[in-house]
């Protein structure tokens, strides 16, 4: 009878923790429904109606048919390459340079990093503005300084305007780097400067034995992660050129607008689609790589 009587109140006490724990969970899926739908809507239906329209074999065909693809596809390794390892390279510079611990130094630091600060868009039609070859700031400049009558086509000689591309994306995002790359220099012990200058170390030594192993990892991880932002880059090229002059200069990022403003829905998808046996391995190599540090 005492048995029954204490199990009595065991069996209610854990149908009320049941049936508390079916509340939570159901309130739970309520309150993350909205985030599920919207990601459904927003994420899984374009991607997989995109992939869905990308079966479609006869826009492939059509696609690298097109002299502007073949040009494209090259324009992107250009700007990768170019792009990339002139930005690292000016970066670790840099944040060798700003690691320095002086007020004025600090001050230009701040001024260096409003142009990753402030929005693209403004900043990327500011230099269009300023590279005007008829009325721009920069060949007004040329004039009035030495009287040059007929400025470069900064935006319409092809050569010129996909350097110009390249410029602007460096000046863009290189503050950001350069701050990734002074968060690495602070994290080396200052003991092993200190010990290699008594050592007679000079600056190139301490550069090459103590600064560059330390920071070798975290710059091949940037390097590969700036890879895949700067093959999705779309504002330095569009808003600075549109990818002309005459469709000479776009990427693989821009190279689908080109279509879906013709009309063409089929090769913008397929365009797109073609750009993942560049990005996917990059993605995978820096997985990797994450993976190897956090073990």
């Amino acid at each position: 009878m005492t048995a029954t009587t204490m199990a009595a109140p065991v069996a209610a006490a854990s149908d009320a923790v049941s049936g508390h724990t079916r509340d939570r969970a159901l309130w739970g899926a309520i309150m993350l429904a909205p985030y599920v739908l919207v990601f459904l809507v927003m994420v899984v239906y374009p991607v997989a109606y995109g992939l869905w329209l990308g079966l479609n074999w006869n826009s492939y065909r059509a696609l690298f048919a097109d002299p502007i693809f073949i040009r494209t596809v090259v324009n992107t390794i250009v700007f990768l390459f170019i792009a990339v390892n002139l930005k690292f390279l000016i970066a670790l510079w840099l944040s060798g340079f700003f690691v320095a611990q002086r007020a004025w130094v600090r001050i230009v630091l701040v001024i260096f990093i409003l142009p990753w600060a402030v929005p693209s868009i403004p900043t990327i039609l500011s230099f269009r503005v300023m590279l005007n070859p008829e009325n721009g700031m920069i060949n007004q400049q040329l004039f009035h300084l030495f009287g040059i009558v007929e400025g470069p086509g900064w935006l319409t000689d092809p050569t010129l305007a996909f350097a110009s591309s390249i410029m602007v994306h460096i000046w863009k995002s290189l503050p950001f780097w350069t701050l990734i790359l002074i968060t690495g220099r602070f994290a080396i012990a200052q003991d092993l400067y200190e010990a290699a200058s008594v050592d007679g170390a000079n600056k190139w030594q301490q550069f090459k034995f103590i600064t560059w192993p330390s920071l070798a990892t975290l710059y091949v991880t940037s390097t590969m992660l700036s890879m895949i932002w700067t093959l999705g880059d779309f504002n330095s090229v569009y808003l600075l050129t549109g990818g002309g002059p005459g469709d000479l200069n776009h990427v693989l990022s821009t190279l689908g607008i080109r279509y879906m403003r013709n009309n063409n829905l089929d090769l913008g998808i397929a365009s797109i689609i073609v750009a993942m046996p560049l990005i996917l391995p990059m993605v995978y190599f820096m997985v990797k790589r994450l993976s190897k540090g956090a073990e």
